[in-house]
C-alpha cells in the first residue's frame, strides 16, 4: 500500500465494500412489500424468491442469461485497487450461478467537487483490468455526481439452463466447501484505522481481486447441488440463505474454516466492521454456537466478505473433484468446512 496516498478514499464513505449492504433482517422487511407482484414468466429460472446471487432467464433450450449488479463505497484508499475489488466482486455473482460472464456495464457515482479526475480515472482503470482478466468488455454504463464514491458493475453471463446452480438445491448429507478464507472485513477495518501492515494489505488485495473462476467448472458436475458466494452477510448469513432455500440445517466445524493470516488475532483485538454486529442481530437466533466458539470466531463468521469465496454444497463422493477444481484454479486454501443436515434451517458451529 502506498503510505503517501494524499487522498484517502475510505474517508469519504460511511462503510466500505460489501459492509455497505443493508442488514439482512432489514432487507427482508423491505422486500416483503415486493412479494406477490405480477406473475413471473416461466422463462425466469431464478428471481428474488430465495435471495440468490443473480437473476437467470432462459433464452432457449441451450442458453440462459444471467444478470446481476453490485456496487459499493471504497474498501481501500488506492483508487486502482478499489476499482479492481469492486469489479471482481460484481463478476463473482455470475460465477456463483455457474455461468460465464460475457459483458459488463459500469456504475459510477463520484463526488466530482472532491475527487480529482485522475483518481476517478484510476478507479475505472482498475475495473477495466479485472474485466480484461475475465475476458469481457465494459460496454457502457452510467455516471452520477454523488456525495460518496460509488463504483461497481452490471454483469451479464450465459449458462446452460440445466446447469444453473441455485442456492436452494442442497441435499441432505452434502459436504460444504468454501473457496476463499474469511477475514476481509477485519482487514478492511484495519485499513480504515491505519492498523494494517504491507503483508496484510497484500493479502487483502490478493483475496478480493481473485476471480471465482471455478464457478462454471463446478456447474459441469451433477453432484454439485447448490452454489453461492460469501459476501456482505458473512459466511453464516449466506449459508443460512442456502439452508432456507433447501429446507435443511447445516453444521460447521470452526477449526476447518480457512482464515486470512492474522485476522483471528485482529478480531480478538476489536478490529471489526459495524456490519458484523448488524449481521448477527439479523440472524443470530438461527445459529447455535458451541462452547469453544470465541468472540473472535463469531466476528469472523459474521464478517462481511467483499469479493468472498464460493460456497459449494456437494455430494460427498464429488468433494475431491470439487477441491481439485479449486486447486487447479489457484484456490489453495479451499476446504471442506461442514455438512448439510436434517432439521430446521439453522446453522450449528462446533
Amino acid at each position: 500500500m502506498n503510505a503517501t496516498t494524499e487522498i484517502r478514499l475510505t474517508s469519504f464513505s460511511h462503510g466500505g465494500g460489501c459492509g455497505c449492504k443493508i442488514a439482512p433482517g432489514v432487507l427482508a422487511d423491505i422486500l416483503k412489500s415486493t412479494r406477490g407482484l405480477p406473475v413471473m414468466p416461466p422463462q425466469l429460472l431464478v428471481g428474488i424468491e430465495t435471495g440468490d446471487d443473480a437473476a437467470v432467464y432462459e433464452l432457449n433450450p441451450t442458453q440462459a442469461l444471467i444478470a446481476t449488479t453490485d456496487f459499493f463505497m471504497p474498501i481501500v484508499d488506492d483508487a486502482y485497487d478499489f476499482g479492481r475489488i469492486a469489479a471482481t466482486n460484481a463478476i463473482s455473482d455470475v460465477y456463483a450461478m455457474g455461468g460465464t460472464p460475457i459483458m459488463a456495464l459500469a456504475l459510477v457515482g463520484m463526488p466530482i467537487d472532491k475527487l480529482p479526475v485522475a483518481v476517478i480515472g484510476r478507479i475505472l482503470q482498475g475495473g477495466e483490468s479485472i474485466c480484461a482478466q475475465a475476458g469481457i468488455p465494459i460496454a457502457g454504463g452510467h455516471t452520477i455526481d454523488s456525495v460518496e464514491p460509488i463504483y461497481g458493475l452490471v454483469v451479464l453471463g450465459l449458462t446452460h439452463p440445466g446447469k444453473v446452480k441455485k442456492n436452494s438445491g442442497a441435499k441432505l448429507g452434502d459436504l460444504l466447501i468454501l473457496g476463499k478464507p474469511l477475514g476481509v472485513g477485519v482487514l478492511s477495518a484495519a485499513v480504515k484505522k491505519n492498523k494494517i501492515d504491507a503483508n496484510g494489505y497484500s493479502e487483502l488485495i490478493a483475496n478480493t481481486t481473485k476471480l471465482n473462476t471455478p464457478g462454471p467448472l463446478l456447474a459441469d458436475l451433477p453432484e454439485v447441488h447448490a452454489l453461492t458466494d460469501v459476501t456482505g452477510f458473512g459466511l453464516l448469513g449466506h449459508l443460512l440463505g442456502l439452508c432456507r432455500g433447501s429446507n435443511l440445517g447445516a453444521m460447521l466445524r470452526m477449526a476447518q474454516i480457512p482464515l486470512l493470516e492474522g485476522v483471528e488475532r485482529m478480531a480478538a483485538e476489536g478490529l471489526l466492521t459495524g456490519a458484523s454486529g448488524r449481521n448477527w442481530a439479523s440472524y443470530g437466533d438461527d445459529v447455535s454456537l458451541g462452547a469453544n466458539i470465541t468472540g473472535a470466531h463469531k466476528t469472523l463468521l459474521t464478517d462481511p466478505q467483499t469479493s468472498g469465496g464460493l460456497l459449494v454444497s456437494c455430494a460427498p463422493a464429488s468433494a475431491d473433484e470439487v477441491l481439485r477444481i479449486f486447486r487447479r484454479e489457484g484456490f489453495a486454501k479451499a476446504a471442506v468446512i461442514g455438512e448439510m443436515r436434517a432439521g430446521a434451517p439453522r446453522v450449528t458451529v462446533t
